[in-house]
């Protein structure tokens, strides 16, 4: 099952102190026109030869664009035993929209 977190909520965790992950699953052209600092980039295909990178011992959101994606990788990353996940709903758009206008929209 999914859990969920906005974009608010997030910045508020950070903002706050909390050690949290931020795994952005898009793609490297996506990262060029827009992007949160301090995140780890694993595109969504890659994420599979990547799991060293992703830890179990604290919180880790999935971002993407939207949220759709992130939500996938979340599905298959609780099929490697993830308990740990939450989907940043409305991705990098969102964010956009509600923390930081800054970050472009595409």
């Amino acid at each position: 099952m999914i859990t969920d977190i906005t974009p608010k909520e997030l910045k508020a965790r950070l903002d706050a102190g909390e050690d949290i992950d931020v795994i952005d699953v898009r793609e490297d052209w996506e990262l060029a026109r827009s992007k949160l600092s301090n995140i780890i980039h694993i595109p969504m295909n890659d994420v599979p030869d990547r799991l060293d990178e992703i830890t179990k011992d604290k919180p880790v959101v999935i971002m993407c664009h939207h949220g759709n994606r992130s939500e996938q990788v979340i599905n298959w990353l609780e099929t490697e035993d993830y308990e740990n996940l939450l989907n940043l709903v409305g991705g990098i758009d969102r964010w956009s929209h509600e923390v930081d206008s800054s970050i472009p929209l595409y």
